[in-house]
């Protein structure tokens, strides 16, 4: 499936375009770049509509029946299939983000900002996941991941060692690191690699 955009009709005559970028790496997973945030200088991930805590956007898109977890960051959402295909999903996935958009109310209800961990508190779990899990694992490959930076509930990992300049760094970050971390501390939002400066709600810089 290639590259495309959605338009839909927004508020006051505007326009909501909605840019959609199905993953090279893995086809069950697909971005959503939308012009309008649809949640503010945050991000949350969710992996079943029971952490929606309300919030129509995560509801209703669960509600597809088809979609295995959300993660929502800034003017962003990142989802992955459990069945189906992009090319039959992503037009009702838009129209989703249009309803909600109209519809005046929150994409992301206040109770999932009011529930996010302190960010002292995701450091010291990510960096036990690093410690315990993540680094003895890529140790035998002559790598590591370190704990660049946590801002808010974002987390920035840099790649070490056997791991720095890989073609597959990517990949592991994506598909191995990032699910550990994930699975272990609730309530992390974006996983960004900090070379990745353009990405995220507030891009690293070292």
């Amino acid at each position: 499936m290639s590259d495309f955009s959605l338009s839909f009709d927004g508020k006051d005559g505007g326009t909501i375009r909605v840019d959609v970028d199905v993953s090279m790496v893995s086809p069950e997973q697909c971005t959503f770049k939308v012009s309008e945030p649809l949640y503010p200088e945050h991000s949350a991930h969710f992996p079943s509509k029971e952490q929606s805590q309300g919030s129509p956007l995560i509801d209703k898109l669960f509600d597809l029946g088809n979609i295995n977890d959300i993660l929502v960051s800034n003017d962003k959402l990142t989802l992955n299939l459990k069945s189906g295909t992009w090319e039959d999903t992503a037009p009702g996935v838009g129209a989703i983000i249009h309803g909600v958009l109209t519809s005046g109310d929150a994409p992301v209800s206040q109770a999932v900002t009011d529930a996010m961990l302190p960010s002292d508190e995701v450091r010291a779990r990510v960096q036990k996941v690093l410690d315990d899990l993540i680094n003895p694992a890529v140790a035998s490959h002559g790598g590591f991941v370190n704990l660049v930076d946590v801002m808010e509930n974002n987390v920035i990992l840099q790649f070490g060692g056997g791991c720095h300049g890989c073609g597959m760094a990517n990949v592991t970050l994506k598909y191995g690191v990032e699910r550990t971390i994930r699975e272990h501390v609730p309530g992390v939002g974006e996983v960004l690699d900090s070379t990745d400066h353009a990405a995220g709600v507030n891009p690293y810089y070292s």
